[in-house]
């Protein structure tokens, strides 16, 4: 009688374990989700804005009053990526799960995506796990690798990702969808995969002669080789994020009330314009209304004042609630909810780090063709259809492959970031000096622009042993914003 009643028991037991594990299960959640979705909201990732804190440290724009922000760089932890690169992972499972051959449109796009994502995060703290990440619960707390080798592993991923799609356009797979950016494209993702290959190259100036890196080779072997290594042509095919009704442009008719007067433009940016006497900045912005007072007109260069983003919070905002200092255009920036589109990686951006490279003796070819290609295209991103005056002065001229025509190049790069491509214009300052960035009592931080950021406050609480290795065999144990990373040393 005790066998049968315990045996009773053990079958009741296992029945309500079977019970329990089909009622546990929520017929309401997807225990799936198509790849196509995971991709759009991994690309959508990829815009990193407009007129914000990225904007603001580039020096394109200050904030003149406290409430909302300051001009401080007084850089804490930063955002790191590895969420997204997680999606990433469990959309390329996905893919195959839903039938996907191993190579398909998602696991070539997923090359680029994790290259992109740890390029980012490298220029903002150095180095990073890579070997040892996204490995799951199987290696919870990562080793860091060297920045080079951070570098090299993105390099190769970039090869890859060419390979992959040059094989998928050849065969004709047209599986990918979810694309926010070419609308499934491969032939323009080639170009955009390329272009960013160039970019990376270029970060990597200072390493240009480091035997494992190859940079000169690697940028000649990819400029020399167009049918196998396509790049973009035109302001078209750049990988830029066009904002809606549903997605907002973050300047809008909403917010007209809020920041059009709390936000003037910075003295780096514009006093680069009128030097140059550029007529982007009649576009971009708003003349002084102290200096229209005094009579001159909206279309004189000498109208345009910006702030230095090192000046003192309280006298910026007293000056520009005087009507000194000139805002952005309102016309512009707040008359629709569309905006302009925001790059994530321009073509102007390819032509300019092009002529770079020629200019420093990487590879050969015509650097001023390249830099006015460049300076047109950004130009005509503003509307103005005709850059043939302005490049003829002397002060915009190619002055050659020289320091002058270096400085040229650079300074029409940062010109051509306005708003765009996130911290790029901070990266290139970082890397090159160019151009001058403003500090004082604003900007905080001993009046230093800092050279990097922190490591996150999670990686400090779940990965400390490895984490403080890093910054150890980095920085000599200290996590200092102003210490600076391999890649410019």
């Amino acid at each position: 009688m005790k066998k049968y009643i315990f045996s009773f028991l053990i079958i009741t037991l296992l029945a309500s374990c079977s019970d329990y594990q089909l009622l546990e299960k929520n017929p309401n959640l997807p225990t799936s989700v198509p790849s196509s979705i995971i991709l759009r909201n991994v690309l959508s990732g990829l815009n990193e804005g407009a007129w914000d804190d990225n904007m603001r440290f580039n020096q394109f724009y200050c904030s003149n009053y406290a409430y909302y922000d300051t001009n401080e760089y007084n850089w804490q932890s930063a955002s790191l990526q590895y969420t997204s690169l997680k999606n990433v992972v469990k959309m390329e499972e996905e893919a195959v799960k839903s039938g996907a051959k191993a190579l398909n449109p998602y696991s070539a796009l997923g090359k680029f995506l994790r290259a992109y994502s740890y390029v980012n995060m490298t220029l903002r703290v150095g180095d990073l796990p890579v070997k040892d990440a996204l490995q799951g619960l199987s290696v919870d707390k990562p080793k860091y690798d060297s920045q080079k080798e951070v570098f090299i592993q993105a390099l190769k991923w970039l090869d890859d990702a060419n390979n992959d799609l040059a094989s998928l356009i050849t065969t004709g797979d047209r599986t990918l969808d979810g694309d926010i950016y070419y609308g499934n494209n491969l032939k323009l993702w080639q170009k955009a995969v390329n272009t960013f290959r160039l970019r990376v190259l270029i970060h990597l100036s200072k390493k240009a002669d480091d035997a494992d890196l190859k940079v000169k080779q690697d940028f000649a072997n990819v400029l020399s080789n167009p049918t196998k290594y396509p790049l973009m042509t035109d302001l078209s095919e750049s990988l830029q994020y066009v904002w809606s009704v549903n997605n907002k442009y973050p300047r809008n008719p909403d917010n007209l009330g809020n920041n059009a007067t709390r936000e003037n433009m910075s003295k780096t940016y514009m006093d680069l314009l009128k030097g140059y006497k550029d007529p982007r900045v009649f576009v971009v912005a708003e003349p002084a209304e102290a200096q229209l007072a005094k009579g001159l007109k909206a279309t004189d260069f000498d109208a345009y004042v910006g702030a230095s983003s090192g000046e003192d919070l309280a006298d910026m905002s007293t000056k520009a609630g005087r009507g000194e200092y000139s805002f952005q255009s309102r016309k512009r920036y707040y008359s629709s909810y569309t905006g302009e589109n925001t790059f994530v990686v321009g073509y102007p951006e390819l032509c300019f780090n092009v002529a770079e490279a020629i200019n420093r003796g990487w590879v050969s070819g015509n650097a001023q063709d390249w830099y006015e290609r460049g300076v047109k295209a950004s130009m005509s991103f503003y509307g103005i259809a005709d850059a043939t005056a302005y490049l003829a002065q002397t002060s915009v001229k190619y002055a050659g492959n020289n320091a002058t025509g270096l400085t040229q190049i650079l300074n029409q790069k940062y010109i051509a970031f306005f708003q765009n491509s996130g911290y790029e214009a901070y990266f290139n300052w970082r890397r090159t000096g160019v151009p001058t960035f403003l500090v004082g009592p604003g900007t905080g931080n001993g009046t230093k622009i800092p050279l990097r950021f922190q490591y996150p406050l999670s990686e400090l609480s779940t990965n400390a042993d490895n984490v403080k290795a890093a910054i150890s065999s980095q920085f000599g144990g200290s996590d200092d914003i102003n210490s600076a990373i391999w890649l410019i040393k």
